[in-house]
């Protein structure tokens, strides 16, 4: 099951079309969906996560936990609108399509991609743009 919850008051709440679109990536790599919450935050609250848990005191878009047993992917999955936003801006895209990057990117890194080397993330970046185009093909 997919569920989306939220910390913070953000301009743009996925729906059922998304729901769709997750299982459908996660489907395409193989593997089934099992529990998995994105929560979407602010930055005050992802710091305080990402200090108490990974013991990281820098700002992330993205903190990705993976309770993924054997096929079946699940996971919480947290988001900084506020990261979300600025990086929208920095790589001049709208809000929506940033957030949907990152929404994306936790679920194929649970699903077992990485992106800490370069080549990591040159499949990372390749596979959120085939998540992406799938989207578009959602008539809902």
């Amino acid at each position: 099951m997919i569920s989306f919850e939220y910390n913070c008051a953000g301009p743009f709440k996925p729906s059922l079309k998304h729901k769709i679109w997750l299982q459908q990536v996660i489907h395409k790599e193989g593997k089934t969906t099992g529990n998995i919450t994105y929560i979407f935050c602010d930055d005050a609250f992802m710091i305080e996560q990402n200090n108490a848990f990974l013991q990281h005191d820098t700002y992330t878009d993205i903190i990705t936990f993976d309770e993924c047993v054997g096929n079946v992917i699940s996971g919480s999955i947290l988001i900084s609108s506020d990261r979300v936003a600025e990086n929208a801006s920095k790589f001049g895209k709208t809000f929506e399509n940033e957030l949907l990057r990152v929404v994306v990117h936790g679920t194929l890194h649970l699903c077992g991609y990485k992106d800490k080397s370069e080549s990591e993330a040159k499949l990372m970046r390749q596979k959120e743009d085939e998540s992406l185009a799938m989207l578009e093909d959602i008539g809902l």
